[in-house]
């Protein structure tokens, strides 16, 4: 080293050096990939709790048919309208569904635990069929194939909301079905599902509810039907009550009225039996032809009650009516879940005094229900 060079300009010399040759190593001689990327979201939670869209649950969108169905479906209900076209291969099923559920419940869960999702999902068709309560062999392979041809080419119009959104035009309830791999015998490997825009929209809306797992162990399409419509409009309540013929409006039914009166004692006869419907039992009153379905947790319910009562005598009691508004305001939780929470705050808060104890409950609601949905988006 000279006695004019500097150890700062050595330095600086060894910096451009080493920074150029890592430049050099990084670069690579191909152009930029400049095609776009597909989004997509592999599905890989195996334990997903099952999750339905609220739409489907209260409108009848699938066919109870275990035959092909090629009958349009004309349906209204207030404001609500609703048109379902048949595929060549028929109108997709209340068994179709199964897949809905199952790339629903895929999304659902990702989004809990903060992962990236997209419209499109990829997933082994065994680990759907598994999931779904479904055999393994070669002609579950081949029905799954059907049912997704069913999806894609049953054409919806309607009005019906989903995520504040009117979609007028005609959609099916999948966009694209990709089948990746297939092996000799017709057996499928990996697939691909693209949501629709409407299905999509209730998955973001969070317009979903959760599904008991025995679900998919009825065996009659009807049950399922019973227990989607339970599901929605009874809730966490302790009964729901229906007028027999708005119960056959509602699920769907081509039979006529004599014969789904029947179907129904059926089904509420095997009820009494095995208890077999999934979170409510079904009773019928042939006399005033009202159908009710009970929650099987009612008694657990009035034993949160009970103990609100024995261990919290200043905690105020709040209307009837308060529970119905709670419902609304935030329809995917238990309300009585959110009492709990909402009794631990005001605990925590020295026991305060409320002056609206009703609008204070419904103002916590709301704040839980937007920060639980904000936080999933």
């Amino acid at each position: 080293m000279c006695e004019t060079t500097k150890p700062f300009d050595i330095m600086c010399e060894t910096t451009i050096m080493i920074f150029m040759c890592e430049t050099t190593k990084k670069t690579s001689p191909l152009l930029p990939d400049r095609r776009k990327q597909s989004d997509i979201f592999v599905c890989d939670i195996f334990d997903a709790v099952p999750k339905g869209d609220m739409a489907s649950m209260e409108h009848p969108i699938f066919s109870l048919s275990t035959n092909p169905d090629f009958k349009r479906r004309h349906y209204k209900n207030g404001n609500t309208w609703l048109e379902v076209r048949p595929s060549a291969d028929g109108l997709a099923t209340v068994h179709d569904r199964d897949v809905l559920i199952y790339c629903i419940s895929q999304v659902i869960a990702a989004l809990n635990e903060g992962k990236q999702v997209s419209k499109t999902l990829r997933f082994q068709a065994y680990d759907l069929l598994t999931a779904t309560n479904r055999n393994t062999d070669g002609d579950s392979y081949r029905r799954l194939k059907i049912a997704m041809n069913r999806l894609q080419g049953t054409q919806i119009e309607t009005n019906i909301y989903t995520g504040s959104v009117e979609q007028i035009d005609i959609f099916s309830l999948i966009d694209k079905v990709k089948i990746i791999r297939e092996t000799r015998d017709g057996r499928m490997l990996d697939i691909e599902i693209t949501l629709s825009d409407w299905v999509f929209n209730a998955i973001e809306a969070k317009e979903v509810l959760t599904y008991n797992q025995n679900y998919f162990r009825l065996r009659k399409p009807l049950e399922r039907r019973f227990y989607d419509l339970a599901r929605k409009h009874c809730g966490q309540q302790a009964k729901w009550s229906i007028s027999l013929a708005l119960l056959h409006k509602k699920s769907g039914s081509s039979s006529n009225k004599q014969e789904f009166r029947r179907l129904l004692i059926k089904i509420v006869e095997d009820d009494k039996i095995h208890n077999h419907i999934p979170d409510y039992s079904i009773h019928y009153d042939d006399e005033n032809k009202i159908v009710t379905f009970i929650n099987r947790n009612t008694e657990q319910e009035k034993k949160a009650k009970d103990y609100e009562l024995n261990n919290s005598s200043d905690f105020p009691i709040l209307n009837p009516e308060t529970y119905d508004k709670a419902r609304k305001i935030a329809p995917s939780f238990d309300v009585y879940y959110l009492k709990q929470e909402w009794r631990g705050m005001w605990i925590d808060r020295g026991r305060e005094k409320l002056r609206n104890p009703d609008g204070a409950f419904i103002a916590f609601c709301k704040r839980r229900f937007e920060y639980d949905k904000n936080r999933l988006l």
